[in-house]
């Protein structure tokens, strides 16, 4: 979007009209009980979401299943697919002030990332992904004369997919992309703190022309609607992103009502491995921005930094530095680039987590402590000195929080990176190729990043964790070939 130096992307959210209901079918459904939510940046209350029991989740899911039955969605050329996903990126764009401003005001993100990194990106998702629709598909295998071996690939069907609060669209594109590409349908849950940008990604859908149905969004909590789906015996397959603890009661769900396939994109706690080689000021910066995006509010947040000891001090006087250097204010505010926490509850949290660090006997160099500011927002935060029992290194904090650990040499770096639980993402600085080389062989994670933090816009690699940071990939040619299943045919003549 093109705008000269004299306009604003500021906005009033009182003037932003929000969807309202489930969208199944292709229209809004109302629902009768209503979960309260309020602005993460000033705690005023502003909406209700409503929560879909099991027989408005039934209802999603047969719409999905009637739609599939009768628009000839995973049978129709693939082509077609690719160019209906591609209108729909296409109306995102078209559409990214209105569906950032359905992204800051519910979320933690500010306008102006909502609008040129979430949007964006998120059609950039949905592009990559149609493109497979036509290029991936079986295979003929080699067999004996007399035969004639392949290997089929199909959609599954009905994915049930259920997204987290931190970057709502973003999640979504994780989840509807491979998912629609691949030819299936889809019956998703945002979060229910962050319901609307997702609802109007929904009715883009419809806009853009794939067939009524095929995308429906049901909104909820976890133990009522979220188990629902999961449970339903016309779901095919499982995509979550979100807490390990969440993930662990899915599978216990799958379990007890049903064997099906699954991708868990779970919790992490991210380490960040400093070298003495590694260029400073550039670490310092990567660091920083490691943990104040969406103010640590990420699962690959990098909250556990580990510095040889060497280069500790100046790590830690420039970091300081850089965490100390942000605008806070409310996520409609176009100059804001600080986020608040999602809520109440999570603020307490994390405070807690500090504190209890504290009292065994951790320093902090900055932060420690709640903003004088309307709403949720934290300081940023740097603990040094932790026992090695801490809370702060132990439990994955969700908030701008990082711990600064010292090391000696390689051994000792890597004893202290692998986390005993968690193994996600870790970042690795160093001038010393052999030394960056070693570190993404020994360090237990899905993403290793080097002389850099954070994932870029490429697509292509994907994403997903060790360990209790979860199961199967999101994003890449891995994503949608784990939304297909194989079926293997053996053919004589």
């Amino acid at each position: 979007m093109l705008r000269n130096q004299n306009s604003t992307i500021s906005f009033d959210p009182a003037d932003v009209d929000l969807p309202k209901g489930h969208w199944i079918d292709g229209a809004y459904v109302d629902d009768r009980e209503h979960i309260e939510l309020r602005y993460p940046s000033n705690g005023a209350t502003y909406a209700a979401c409503p929560i879909a029991d099991p027989g408005m989740v039934d209802r999603a899911v047969q719409s999905a299943k009637h739609a599939l039955k009768t628009s000839q969605w995973a049978t129709c050329r693939p082509r077609e697919r690719a160019q209906l996903l591609q209108r729909w990126a296409d109306l995102m764009e078209e559409e990214s002030e209105r569906l950032g401003q359905l992204e800051a005001l519910a979320s933690t993100r500010p306008i102006s990332q909502a609008i040129s990194v979430d949007v964006a990106v998120t059609a950039e998702q949905i592009r990559f992904f149609a493109e497979f629709a036509d290029k991936e598909g079986g295979d003929v295998v080699p067999t004996d004369g007399n035969h004639l071996g392949m290997i089929l690939t199909e959609p599954y069907g009905i994915v049930g997919a259920i997204t987290p609060w931190n970057v709502p669209l973003s999640m979504a594109g994780w989840k509807l992309g491979p998912a629609l590409a691949a030819g299936n349908a889809v019956v998703l849950k945002p979060s229910e703190m962050t319901p609307f940008s997702t609802l109007y990604l929904a009715e883009l859908a419809t806009r853009a022309g794939i067939p009524s149905g095929i995308v429906n969004i049901v909104l909820g909590d976890g133990p009522t609607t979220g188990a629902s789906l999961v449970g339903h015996s016309d779901i095919a397959k499982i995509s979550f992103t979100g807490s390990t603890v969440a993930g662990g009661a899915i599978l216990k769900r799958i379990a007890d009502t049903g064997i099906k396939p699954m991708t868990l994109e779970l919790g992490g706690k991210s380490p960040q491995v400093v070298f003495r080689s590694a260029d400073i000021e550039r670490t310092a910066t990567a660091i920083a921005r490691g943990i104040q995006v969406n103010a640590g509010q990420t699962c690959v947040a990098g909250s556990r930094i580990i510095v040889q000891e060497s280069v500790a001090p100046e790590i830690l006087e420039r970091v300081t530095t850089k965490l100390s250097d942000y605008r806070i204010g409310a996520t409609w505010v176009d100059d804001t680039n600080y986020s608040p926490i999602i809520s109440e509850t999570q603020l307490q949290r994390i405070d807690g987590i500090v504190k209890a660090a504290i009292a065994k006997g951790a320093s902090c160099a900055i932060g420690g402590k709640q903003l004088d500011h309307p709403g949720y927002f934290y300081e940023p935060t740097i603990l040094t000195n932790l026992d090695s029992s801490s809370p702060a290194l132990s439990n994955e904090i969700f908030g701008p929080v990082v711990t600064i650990q010292t090391f000696v040499d390689e051994e000792e770096a890597y004893e202290l990176a692998n986390h005993p639980t968690f193994g996600l993402a870790a970042g690795v600085y160093s001038s010393d190729l052999k030394e960056c080389l070693r570190a993404t062989k020994r360090i237990e994670a899905g993403t290793v990043w080097v002389n850099r933090y954070g994932r870029s816009r490429d697509h292509i690699l994907p994403t997903g964790g060790f360990k209790a940071s979860g199961i199967g990939k999101d994003l890449g040619r891995e994503a949608y070939k784990s939304s297909r299943r194989q079926k293997s045919v053996l053919i004589e003549h």
